[in-house]
């Protein structure tokens, strides 16, 4: 597809309708909402900052003697040199002085409720304030992932309650999440040892020793942030409850990264269908065990299913034991449909969810930019994707050109289906981890079963409904086996990049033939791609595509053959801007509304 698209890198839509694979991210990395905290019942803190600490601090105090009626806990802050008038009202009405809290001059006590008008009225009482129970302010980097409702905490271990399933011990641990994207940094967060793996660099920029495997978009790392991220120093057992570290949906997962797309997100359907090859291939290569394919990215190519290459691809590694989940698209791209794979029937498709900032799914909505299906096909459901802080890729294009992301120095935040596709692959590799042997179909059938409608939400947008993982901890594994016609991918390669393609600046992409200008023969390549022998060493399709050597830190560069088509040369030097102009990022992709401050953050 020709251009990956930041799936959401900001604005990208999802699944970008081309032959340019656009991420399925919609409002760049920032589509979002003023977040207050999602909680009910805020609790009114004092009027100095450091008053926090106050509460934290206080204690319950014992019931007192006498006093008759219900008793409640409070903090008394007293006037500057008020003395101990205070305390000694609050002993005369029957109550009990406890901890003092020097800091903001104040005391707590308990005394019967009807005794605080009294108190109150006292000259030298500043204020009676409630006590309650209250935790520390968890900010790290000046970003609190407890009070953020669209943190990884919020989403994975309140909204999705992955949490549950880590508290049972189940983390993902031993799954393996390939990520077809625009490559992934190890930025902290994607750092422990073994937890991210190089697969093949299929990009533009692979022939650069200072570019390969790197992720000098910012998608790929968002992603995979979202899907399997984990700091270093999180405790083992991994709990819910953990709102110091970052953690993705299956923090325990490993991450295998396999880059089509460069600086600019760019990248064709060719390199995209080598990529799923090279995944199948590969997938049981020395200690891997790929089991999921995240997909965050589209084309609006209307090509019959059943005849698209692109569909047939994803089809071969979902019949060899890999579940591929597929992000359903942003606003449509144009098409009444998903987006070009996510309308193969046999797939995940994902929407886009907007929890609203609260835990519960009565208020739940589909998010606006998410595309809708048909009655025939519409997405199997929707995750969270709205406003999602997950891992920053320092200086890529995404961050330097859409700085309002940035949430401290480490995280971003985004919104598209693209995102809420990264949350269903890291759900199903949780599944997994719990059910080694499940097969595809029944990871379906298990996250669409399990799945909470959204009341007043349309079918067509929400499929079963919102993911939900709670009740994963005591659902049998279904018997479950889809039987939708078989793809052929016999159709056009043309027809799959729909109406977007790369470009040289001069030049597009078009018709029959790869990005070496090899032609294309659909018959041949579905035969190969679904017998495994489709790669051979470096080849595919004929070409050196990437090195013929597989190691522990991925594949060894190999210098591109050389080939041009139509006379220009596809280096990384000769992309231009012009990819990126008309319809395919339009202002109502990348618009204010999606960036600007009031849009992302408070």
């Amino acid at each position: 597809m020709g251009r990956v698209t930041d799936t959401e890198a900001k604005g990208g839509k999802v699944g970008a309708p081309n032959t340019r694979i656009r991420p399925a991210t919609t409002g760049g990395v920032a589509r979002g909402m003023s977040w207050g905290h999602p909680k009910r019942g805020r609790l009114r803190l004092l009027a100095a900052s450091s008053v926090l600490l106050a509460l934290i601090l206080a204690i319950p105090v014992p019931a007192s003697a006498g006093g008759g009626g219900s008793r409640v806990s409070v903090i008394v802050r007293e006037r500057p040199g008020a003395g101990n008038e205070a305390e000694a009202l609050v002993r005369a009405l029957g109550g009990r002085v406890g901890r003092h809290i020097g800091i903001v001059d104040a005391f707590a006590a308990r005394l019967p409720a009807g005794a605080l008008p009294r108190l109150r009225r006292l000259d030298a009482v500043a204020a009676v304030t409630p006590n309650a129970r209250v935790r520390l302010s968890h900010a790290v980097d000046g970003f609190d992932a407890s009070l953020d409702a669209g943190s990884m905490y919020t989403i994975g271990q309140e909204v999705t309650r992955a949490g549950d399933l880590w508290n049972l011990g189940v983390t993902g641990a031993g799954v393996d999440v390939a990520v077809i994207d625009s490559g992934v940094v190890p930025v902290n967060g994607l750092t422990a040892p073994g937890k991210l793996v190089n697969g093949a660099d299929l990009s533009f920029e692979s022939q650069s020793a200072q570019l390969r495997y790197l992720d000098t978009y910012g998608h790929g790392t968002h992603m995979a942030g979202i899907i399997a991220g984990r700091d270093d120093s999180v405790p083992l057992p991994v709990k819910k409850g953990n709102h110091d570290h970052f953690m993705g949906m299956a923090p325990d997962a490993r991450i295998v990264s396999v880059k089509v797309a460069d600086a600019n997100g760019v990248t064709d359907v060719s390199q995209v269908l080598a990529a799923i090859d090279w995944v199948v291939q590969h997938r049981r290569d020395g200690d891997l065990n790929i089991r999921v394919l995240n997909l965050s990215f589209g084309t609006d190519g209307v090509q019959d299913y059943v005849l698209d290459p692109l569909t047939y691809a994803v089809e071969v590694a979902w019949r060899k034991g890999i579940v591929v989940v597929v992000a359903a698209g942003n606003e449509g791209y144009g098409s009444p449909r998903l987006n070009n794979p996510a309308y193969d029937p046999y797939v995940i498709a994902v929407g886009a969810a907007d929890p609203k900032g609260t835990y519960g799914h009565p208020d739940d909505v589909v998010a606006p930019f998410s595309s809708c299906g048909t009655p025939s096909r519409r997405p199997d459901l929707v995750a969270p994707g709205t406003s999602l802080v997950s891992l920053r890729d320092p200086g890529s294009t995404v961050d330097l050109q859409h700085p309002e992301g940035r949430v401290g120095t480490r995280f971003f935040r985004g919104s598209g289906t693209s995102q809420s596709a990264a949350v269903v692959s890291g759900a199903a590799a949780l599944v997994i981890d719990q059910r080694p042997s499940i097969t595809p179909d029944q990871v379906k059938a298990l996250l669409t079963a399990s799945a909470v409608p959204l009341v007043g939400q349309d079918p067509n947008c929400q499929g079963a409904g919102i993911l939900d993982l709670k009740s994963l901890t005591s659902r049998p594994t279904p018997l479950a086996i889809q039987t939708w016609p078989l793809a052929t991918g016999q159709g056009s390669l043309e027809a799959a990049r729909g109406s977007g393609h790369v470009s040289d600046g001069t030049t597009d992409l078009v018709g029959e033939m790869d990005i070496f200008g090899s032609v294309w023969d659909g018959a041949a390549w579905s035969v190969a791609s679904l017998a495994e022998t489709s790669w051979q060493g470096g080849l595919w399709n004929g070409k050196s595509w990437s090195g013929d050597s597989w190691s522990a830190t991925g594949w060894a560069g190999k210098s591109w053959s050389g080939v041009t088509w139509s006379g220009k040369s596809w280096s990384g030097k000769s992309w231009s801007e012009m990819v990126w102009s008309g319809k395919s990022w339009s202002g109502k992709s990348w618009g204010s509304e999606r960036w600007s401050t009031a849009a992302w953050g408070s």
